[in-house]
């Protein structure tokens, strides 16, 4: 699950090389197998996850009296990527250094946490950022800062440390009982099939190119970079489902591919997700490098928590974990932010002349004293889809008929996105041991109905469910595996339905109120990593402005 979960630069790279997209014989297909998995014992392992008991703290707002009261500048509520973005940008303005971040978890990075076990670091969500483009200079100065991005050459295009960017083979999918290369279905396809492809692809091309009335990109990252000309505006009215149906494509491949795209970048089917989101997933990358390809991306085996954990090296001092917020109210020219420190069981206020919300949206309603008695309209506009992610510990690396191993490994027969292999970047030519990371969006019903199911299943419950699919796409990786570590996410990313992006809703969740100022890739629309940091430092910046205006 990417970021982004996660942003798929990686299948972008498939229908780019659809030229090369090949049909194969019928006589050549071997169907797959379906093998009814038996478990003697149960798996070891655990379901983690977030503290959603201390999360549902949010359903009791107010808590204990606070007997002490402290002050800063600037309070930041929660440390994912767009808090702990606000938090470097107030370091870097803030001489005084007068800022606090609270989060609810034992550790920061949100979406894109990560941890690690005796074989190799994994993450929890997102794990990898495509190369940015040309709008994204938020993300580039970070690169830079983090040697991600060690120079620029003669033509002004910027070289990479090779250390950082995804190593091959990069994708492969599971189709017919054979693995191919890339996620765009290939093995099987009609004629038909190809002219649809080519008919969509270059369709998605076209509106990579397009530019608005206004002069802006059509689809851009970030999103607010977009064109607000209505010829493009149009398409966040309907599905990209109804997108497709419009225009005659009916592939079962194409719509297999379109609808992993958005369950894998939105948490949503087709039917359920924005048309201007499902384009804007194929339209709006244009990166660019001296030493990779449009298409590369930067990953590390714990995911984007190698980039937290350096986001947050210069700003640890004001950070405080377990930290779940419960009141905010304006008490005279300054904000009171009433918490409970889940460890200790006690009560603290901070007073603060500005407050950063870098939370979900969802969460503000039960926090802000303002929202909850008087409930915005646009609220019920904010959806999230559940998502069960898991670690798999296992002997060797699983393989298979076709294409080797690759970083990202895709079932076009399962339910889930399949996995990736935490530690591919690893250099030995044969592994021991590996980590799969496996995800899988909730999108089956409606996400509470998903929401509710998905915390009473038992870890053993999960466990079959894991390896049931696993045994799909590798018949006998039972006996292979170790333990299996389950985290079950009940919010994980906001739903890009349609008519969110660019309809009133996000317009009104935007605005500050008083001398709250909003953060989080919920104001996006779009749950990915360069939405989120975005939104951080912009909230940063006009925090910043009205604490010196007075």
């Amino acid at each position: 699950m990417s970021t982004d979960p996660p942003q798929s630069g990686i299948s972008r790279r498939s229908f780019l090389i659809k030229g090369s997209l090949y049909m194969a014989s019928a006589g050549g297909i071997i169907s797959c197998t379906n093998p009814l998995v038996d478990r003697k014992k149960d798996t070891a392992g655990r379901i983690v996850g977030s503290n959603w008991k201390a999360g549902h703290l949010l359903t009791q707002p107010g808590g204990a009296s606070p007997k002490e009261t402290e002050r800063t500048g600037i309070l930041i509520v929660g440390g994912g990527i767009a808090g702990l973005s606000a938090a470097r940008e107030i370091k870097k303005k803030n001489q005084r250094d007068d800022f606090l971040l609270l989060e609810l978890e034992g550790n920061t990075g949100g979406n894109a946490i990560s941890g690690s076990n005796a074989v190799s670091p994994y993450p929890w969500a997102a794990h990898y950022i495509p190369i940015p483009g040309r709008d994204a200079v938020f993300v580039r100065e970070l690169f830079e800062e983090l040697g991600i991005i060690e120079g620029y050459d003669s033509k002004g295009l910027p070289v990479y440390n090779e250390f950082h960017l995804c190593a091959d083979p990069q994708e492969r999918l599971l189709i017919h009982g054979h693995w191919q290369e890339g996620l765009v279905p290939q093995l099987g396809m009609s004629e038909r099939d190809r002219r649809q492809y080519d008919e969509f692809f270059g369709a998605m091309e076209r509106f990579r190119k397009a530019r608005g009335s206004d002069g802006s990109r059509a689809f851009a990252i970030p999103v607010d970079h977009s064109s607000r000309d209505p010829r493009f505006l149009k398409y966040d009215a309907i599905s990209m489902g109804r997108y497709l149906a419009d225009n005659g494509w009916d592939s079962e491949y194409l719509r297999w591919y379109v609808n992993y795209c958005c369950r894998d970048d939105y948490g949503c089917r087709m039917e359920e997700t924005s048309a201007w989101a499902g384009i804007h997933y194929f339209a709006s990358r244009d990166g660019t490098a001296s030493n990779a390809d449009s298409h590369a991306v930067v990953t590390w085996p714990e995911g984007i928590g190698w980039i937290v954990k350096r986001m947050e090296k210069d700003i640890l001092p004001h950070i405080r974990c377990n930290a779940c917020v419960l009141n905010i109210e304006k008490i005279g020219d300054e904000l009171a932010v009433d918490y409970h420190d889940v460890r200790r069981g006690t009560a603290g206020r901070i007073r603060a002349k500005a407050v950063i919300y870098a939370a979900p949206r969802f969460t503000a309603f039960r926090t802000i004293r303002f929202f909850r008695e008087r409930l915005p309209s646009y609220a019920a506009s904010f959806g999230y889809t559940p998502w069960m992610t898991a670690n798999i510990t296992m002997k060797g690396i699983p393989e298979g008929k076709g294409a080797a191993v690759s970083w990202d490994n895709v079932s076009y027969h399962s339910d889930s996105l399949g996995y990736v292999v935490a530690n591919h970047q690893d250099v030995a030519a044969r592994r021991e041991k590996t980590v799969l990371t496996y995800y899988h969006p909730l999108t089956a019903g409606d996400p509470a109905a998903e929401r509710k199911e998905a915390l009473q299943r038992s870890h053993r419950e999960w466990s079959e469910l894991i390896v049931r699919d696993l045994s799909r796409m590798h018949p006998g990786i039972e006996k292979d595996l170790e333990q299996v570590d389950v985290w079950l996410w009940g919010h994980a990313m906001i739903r890009p339905i349609p008519g969110l992006i660019w309809g009133a809703a996000r317009q009104e969740a935007m605005k500050p109120l008083e001398k709250i100022f909003f953060a989080h890739s919920d104001m996006s629309g779009l749950s990915i990593f360069e939405e989120a940091q975005y939104r951080g430092i912009i909230a940063a910046r006009q925090a910043l402005r009205t604490i010196a205006a007075g």
